[in-house]
């Protein structure tokens, strides 16, 4: 595992890198999403219901988010009616196996009732 830290004039600070990345999964929904994501492609619908207590208008947020970061596409179907469905691209797997241990780390530490 690389270091999250570096050194610099005898001082310690946080990799910005580091920062970022936790800042960009760890702001409110973006793990859920990703997670919801992890399963399969879903529909806007179908992220809504996966996600409980997330309303649409921040969903709709936070998928334009996750696209301009590259973690999550946007897959328009020329069909009738139009079907879009959002896939996580390869960046967005690469989170995979980090969001199982956070999530197994909550199982472990986080009592069931732990609401936000």
């Amino acid at each position: 595992m690389s270091k999250t830290r570096i050194t610099h004039e005898n001082e310690e600070h946080v990799c910005p890198r580091f920062h970022r990345a936790i800042e960009l999964v760890g702001k409110r929904w973006n793990g859920a999403v990703i997670r919801a994501l992890m399963d399969r492609p879903r529909r806007f619908g179908e992220i809504l219901e996966a996600v409980p207590d997330l309303h649409d208008r921040l969903l709709s947020e936070r998928l334009k988010e996750l696209e301009a970061e590259e973690i999550v596409r946007r897959r328009v179907y020329p069909e009738t009616p139009v079907r879009i469905e959002y896939t996580l691209t390869e960046r967005g797997r690469d989170l995979e196996r980090i969001l199982a241990e956070v999530e197994h780390w909550a199982h472990r530490w986080l009592p069931q009732s732990a609401k936000r």
